[in-house]
C-alpha cells in the first residue's frame, strides 16, 4: 500500500516511495498549498468530470467515462476542502474562484455558491449562507463519498475532518455517523499509526475535539488523555512560588502548568527555552498584545528553582518554573484542547479562569505556530473578558486576530498545517464573539452592526430588542421574508426589479423557516404579548407551523419551539409529536428529552418517560435533574426493565 495517503494526513511532502510521480507531484503542491495548480490540472479536471458531481451547481455540466486514480481523487478533495478552510479559516484569501475550475460554463462564481448552499443543510440545520465559496466544500463532501474506502483506509479519518469543517457551517451540532467512529477506533490498530507517535496523538486529538463540538466533555476529556499519553506529551498542574502583581513583597504558591514534550528526531538541543523544531517559522505570527496595567504584571513571575526536590516523585520536578523548554506545537494544540475541558457549572466561582489560564499560559509563552498561536491567544482573551483589568486588552486581542486573518503575514502552508488538531474559530464566527463582547459591555449599536454585517439576525434581533426597538426587529424579519430586504451582497449585480426571484435565489427553504421560528419567537417576547398572552401564543404556534411546512418538516428547531410552547400551555399529549419530530431529526438536544420525559411523566406514561431520560442521561451525562427523574420514574415502575448500570450508578447517588 502507498504512503502517500499517510503523508497526506501528516501534511508532509511525500517521499519517493509514495505512489505514481504524478501524484507525488500533485501532492506536494497540495502541501505547499498551491491549491490552484492543483485543482486546475489536468487530473483533477479528470476527478471533476466525475457523473453527478456539479449536479445543481452549473447548468450543463461536462461528464466522463474515464475512470481516476482513488489517490488523485483524494488529493483532488483535499485541495477543495482546505481551499475552502483557507478563506473560511486562516486566510489569506485565494487566488482563483471556483469558476476557474470550469472553464466555458455560462454562469458565475456567485450563482454556483449560492447553488450550493442548500446542499449543506445537514440534519434540518442550514449552513451559514455568507460563507465563502461553498461549492468547494460541496464539492469534496460528494468527492469524499464516492471513494471505496478499501481502497483508502485513512477514508474514515478525511471524513471525520469534513464533518467538523460542516458543523462549523452549521448554527447547531449535529452528530457523524457511527460507522465512521467505529472505523476510526479500527484505524488505531494500522501498523503506520503504531509507528507514528505524532499521527496517532493527532487522531486521538481530532476524535476529541468531535465530542467536544457536541458538548461531550467526558469522552473528549478521555481522547485527550490518550492523546497526551500516544504522543509522549508529560505535563501537570502544580504550585510554585511567585508574583502576579507588581507592588507584592512576598512570593505566594500559585498555579502553573509544567509540561515537556518528548525529544523528537531533527529537534535541536534547548537551550534558554530558544529552541525550535526544524521547519517552524516564527515570523509573522498574530502578536501578544501587552496588558499595560498599573497593578498587575504581564505574566505570573515565578520563583527560580535551581534544582529539583529529590524527594518528589514527579517526573517533571526537574522543570524550571522561570524557564520551561518550548513545546512541540502538536503538543501545544494538545494542550490548548485540554484546557476546554476545565470548566465547571459556576464560571462565578473562579475555577474556570484559574485552571485554564495555565494551559494558556504555557502555550502564549512559547509562541511556534500561526494557528496555534492564534487559538491560544483567543482562548486567553475569552478568559480575560470577565475581568476589569483585563478586560480592555481581550476585546483589542480579539480585534487584532480578526484583522491579521486577511493578510499575507505568514504563509498559508503553516496556518494550515495544524488546523485539524485546533478548536480554531471561522472568522464569521471570531466577528459574532466580537460582536458578543461588545454587548457584554453595553455598546449594543457597535455589536448591532456586526450582526447586520454577517447577516445574523437572530443577534441582530436581540440587539434591536435591548434598544426596546422590537417593531424595527420585527419589520427586518417581515422584510426578509416577504422580498423587500435581500438577504445577501451575492445578487448586488442584479436587476433590482424582481426582488422576489432574487430573494428566493438566496434564501434557502431552511433559512426561511429559521426566519419565521424567530418570528415566533418575537410575538412571544414582545410588550404586546404581556398584554394579551394568549394571543400571543396563538401566532407563536402559526409562525411555527409555517416554518415546519416551509422546511419540508426537516425544521428541528420549529417543532422544538412548538412543542416546549405546547407544554408550557400544559397540552402534554400534544407536545409529545412535536418533540419526537425534533429529536428525530436532529438528537442532540438533552432540554427536548428532558420536556418530552416530563411530559410522559405528567400523563404517567411511565415506560416511555424512562426511555427518554434515558436518551437525556446519555446525551448530558452531567445533568443532574435529567438523573433525579429517571430514579423517579423507576420508583414508580419497580425493578422490572432496569438497567443494571444505570441502577448501580443511581444507587451510588442515593
Amino acid at each position: 500500500m502507498s504512503t502517500l495517503q499517510w503523508d497526506l494526513l501528516r501534511g508532509v511532502a511525500p517521499s519517493g516511495e509514495a505512489g505514481p510521480s504524478r501524484n507525488r507531484d500533485l501532492a506536494t503542491s497540495l502541501v505547499e498549498t498551491e491549491f490552484k495548480s492543483v485543482l486546475t490540472s489536468e487530473e483533477a479536471r479528470a476527478v471533476l468530470s466525475t457523473p453527478g458531481l456539479l449536479d445543481g451547481l452549473v447548468p450543463s455540466p461536462s461528464t466522463s467515462t474515464s475512470t481516476t486514480d482513488t489517490e488523485t481523487t483524494l488529493i483532488v478533495d483535499i485541495a477543495l476542502l482546505h481551499a475552502f478552510v483557507q478563506t473560511n479559516w486562516t486566510g489569506p484569501d485565494l487566488d482563483f474562484t471556483p469558476l476557474d475550475l470550469f472553464p466555458g460554463q455560462s454562469t458565475t462564481a456567485e450563482d454556483i455558491n449560492a447553488a450550493a448552499l442548500p446542499f449543506l443543510t445537514l440534519q434540518g440545520e442550514p449552513a451559514y449562507h455568507l460563507s465563502a465559496h461553498v461549492s468547494l466544500f460541496l464539492l469534496s463532501l460528494r468527492l469524499l463519498a464516492s471513494i471505496d474506502e478499501e481502497t483508502i483506509p485513512t477514508l474514515p479519518w478525511w471524513k471525520l475532518r469534513l464533518h467538523l469543517v460542516h458543523q462549523a457551517l452549521l448554527d447547531e451540532p449535529v452528530s457523524i455517523d457511527p460507522k465512521t467512529l467505529e472505523s476510526l477506533r479500527a484505524l488505531r490498530g494500522n501498523e503506520v499509526l503504531k509507528a507514528d507517535q505524532d499521527l496517532l496523538a493527532s487522531l486521538d486529538l481530532e476524535i476529541g475535539l468531535y465530542y467536544h463540538s457536541l458538548g461531550m466533555d467526558k469522552p473528549a476529556n478521555k481522547e485527550f488523555l490518550s492523546a497526551a499519553k500516544s504522543g509522549g506529551l508529560e505535563f501537570e498542574l502544580s504550585g510554585a512560588l511567585g508574583r502576579k502583581t507588581k507592588f507584592q513583597r512576598n512570593a505566594q504558591s500559585q498555579l502553573i502548568l509544567l509540561a515537556e514534550s518528548r525529544r523528537r528526531e531533527g529537534d535541536e538541543v534547548v537551550k534558554n527555552g530558544e529552541s525550535s523544531t526544524n521547519g517552524e517559522d516564527k515570523d509573522g505570527l498574530p502578536t501578544a498584545l501587552l496588558l499595560n496595567d498599573d497593578t498587575l504584571l504581564e505574566d505570573t513571575e515565578f520563583t527560580k528553582v535551581t534544582s529539583g526536590d529529590p524527594a518528589s516523585t514527579s517526573r517533571l520536578a526537574h522543570l524550571d518554573p522561570t524557564d520551561q523548554p518550548p513545546l512541540h506545537p502538536l503538543d501545544q494544540s494538545l494542550l490548548l484542547s485540554f484546557c476546554l475541558s476545565q470548566h465547571n457549572h459556576m464560571p462565578s466561582s473562579g475555577l474556570t479562569a484559574n485552571q485554564m489560564m495555565p494551559f494558556i499560559s504555557r502555550v502564549v509563552a512559547h509562541p511556534r505556530n500561526w494557528s496555534v498561536h492564534t487559538t491560544a491567544l483567543l482562548l486567553r482573551s475569552r478568559l480575560e473578558s470577565t475581568r476589569s483589568r483585563t478586560v480592555e486588552r481581550s476585546a483589542l486581542q480579539l480585534q487584532a486576530l480578526i484583522e491579521q486573518m486577511p493578510t499575507s503575514d505568514s504563509t498559508p502552508t503553516e496556518r494550515l498545517k495544524y488546523y485539524h488538531q485546533l478548536p480554531l474559530p471561522s472568522k464569521w464566527e471570531m466577528e459574532k464573539e466580537l460582536a458578543a463582547r461588545y454587548m457584554s459591555l453595553g455598546v449594543i449599536r457597535s455589536a448591532l452592526e456586526i450582526y447586520s454585517r454577517l447577516e445574523m439576525w437572530e443577534d441582530a434581533v436581540g440587539c434591536l430588542q435591548r434598544l426596546e426597538k422590537e417593531e424595527e426587529a420585527e419589520k427586518i424579519v417581515r422584510d426578509l421574508l416577504e422580498g423587500r430586504k435581500i438577504e445577501s451582497d451575492l445578487v448586488h449585480t442584479r436587476a433590482r426589479s424582481n426582488l422576489s426571484e432574487n430573494r428566493l435565489h438566496k434564501l434557502t427553504s431552511a433559512r426561511e423557516a429559521k426566519l419565521w421560528c424567530l418570528l415566533g419567537d418575537l410575538a412571544l417576547n414582545s410588550f404586546d404579548a404581556t398584554k394579551d398572552p394568549e394571543n400571543a401564543k396563538k401566532t407563536a404556534i402559526e409562525h411555527y407551523e409555517k416554518a415546519w411546512e416551509v422546511s419540508g418538516q426537516t425544521s428541528s428547531r420549529a417543532m422544538r419551539s412548538m412543542g416546549s410552547l405546547k407544554f408550557g400551555l400544559g397540552d402534554f399529549e400534544a407536545s409529545i409529536p412535536c418533540l419526537q419530530h425534533a429529536v428525530a431529526i436532529n438528537p442532540l438536544y438533552a432540554r427536548v428529552w428532558f420536556t418530552m420525559g416530563v411530559s410522559y411523566v405528567k400523563l404517567e406514561k411511565w415506560s416511555d418517560a424512562r426511555d427518554a431520560f434515558r436518551r437525556l442521561v446519555n446525551v448530558d451525562e452531567e445533568d443532574a435533574e435529567g438523573w433525579n427523574n429517571l430514579a423517579a420514574v423507576y420508583l414508580r415502575i419497580g425493578e422490572e426493565g432496569r438497567n443494571k448500570d444505570e441502577v448501580s450508578l443511581l444507587r451510588s447517588l442515593l
